[in-house]
């Protein structure tokens, strides 16, 4: 296992976030531990995955889990992010502790969720043309906002080091 690549994977958590207004969500719950998975999906033209965000209650490799499947989805069709595989997650990371390696099929099994809800919600009528246009506006409007070089974001902001201004020390915020 990579721990050096798990233990950023926790700490940055990629994709950590509720969305607003998602497309598709899928919630997958361990009877086993507790832990549960939800993903959440807006999709493009062509059904390109334009964001995709996770919520869980898991332990760390939960989060990292979850985080790479984030990285691996997005942008992918659909069916390309439903054919993604335990294997392909256990390979980012060069392999699981043997009491972890249910975690890829775990996480799998919501973002699987995410995209059959969506996709039913397309066959409905739910979901437009319209809104798949919308969607990919947004996502690349986002991604042009927060490329480096762009100017500075509240989230750059939120995480630059602190000055305080009454005695000139440097606040680092660790997360």
């Amino acid at each position: 296992m990579n721990f050096p690549k798990f233990q950023d994977l926790v700490e940055k958590r990629t994709g950590f976030r509720t969305m607003e207004n998602p497309m598709g969500t899928g919630e997958y719950f361990s009877d086993s531990c507790g832990d549960m998975y939800t993903y959440y999906v807006k999709v493009g033209p062509g059904d390109v995955i334009e964001d995709i965000s996770y919520f869980t209650t898991g332990c760390g490799f939960g989060t990292a889990t979850c985080s790479l499947l984030v990285d691996l989805a997005l942008g992918k069709t659909l069916d390309q992010a439903y054919a993604i595989d335990d294997a392909q997650i256990e390979a980012e990371l060069d392999g699981y502790p043997e009491k972890k390696k249910d975690y890829p099929s775990r996480s799998i099994a919501a973002l699987r969720a995410a995209i059959d809800d969506f996709r039913a919600k397309r066959a409905s009528g739910k979901i437009t043309d319209d809104m798949l246009a919308r969607a990919h506006a947004e996502a690349a409007a986002t991604r042009a906002a927060t490329t480096a070089g762009n100017g500075t974001t509240s989230q750059d902001e939120a995480q630059a080091p602190k000055v305080d201004a009454g005695d000139g020390k440097v606040l680092i915020k660790l997360h």
